[in-house]
C-alpha cells in the first residue's frame, strides 16, 4: 500500500473528509445546511462550458484545500464559527472527492485528473 500513490492520496482524502464531519460537528451548525452547501465546489465545473482551460483553472481553484483551510484559520482566530462550518463543509467535499478518486483537472479535459483518468 505504500508503494501505490493512489491508494495513499484516497486514504489521505478519507481521512480528511472524516475528520472535517468531526470537527463540523463541533461548530454546532445545523446538518440540514451541511447538506445544502455540500456540493456548492462543483458549481465550478460549469467553467467547461466557455472550454477546458478555463473549466480545469476554476474546478481546481475550489478543490484544493489551500483557501478552505486559510478560511479555516481565519475563522478559528476570529471566533467566527458560521465561516468554520462553511470551511469543513468544503474541506469534507475535497476530502471525499479525493477519496473516490474525482482529482484536480487537467486542461486537456474534464475526466483528466491527478489521480486517474475518469470513466
Amino acid at each position: 500500500m505504500l508503494a501505490k500513490p493512489s491508494v495513499l492520496l484516497r486514504a489521505e482524502g478519507a481521512a480528511l473528509f472524516v475528520l472535517s464531519l468531526f470537527l463540523y460537528h463541533f461548530t454546532g451548525a445545523g446538518w440540514g445546511t451541511f447538506l445544502l452547501l455540500f456540493l456548492w465546489p462543483d458549481l465550478f465545473m460549469l467553467g467547461y462550458i466557455w472550454d477546458a482551460r478555463i473549466g480545469a483553472s476554476l474546478y481546481n481553484l475550489v478543490h484544493t484545500e489551500i483557501l478552505p483551510m486559510a478560511l479555516a484559520g481565519f475563522a478559528f482566530s476570529g471566533h467566527r464559527l458560521p465561516w468554520l462550518s462553511f470551511a469543513m463543509i468544503w474541506l469534507a467535499h475535497i476530502g471525499l472527492d479525493r477519496a473516490l478518486a474525482f482529482g484536480l483537472k487537467y486542461p486537456t479535459a474534464f475526466k483528466d485528473t491527478h489521480l486517474q483518468r475518469v470513466a
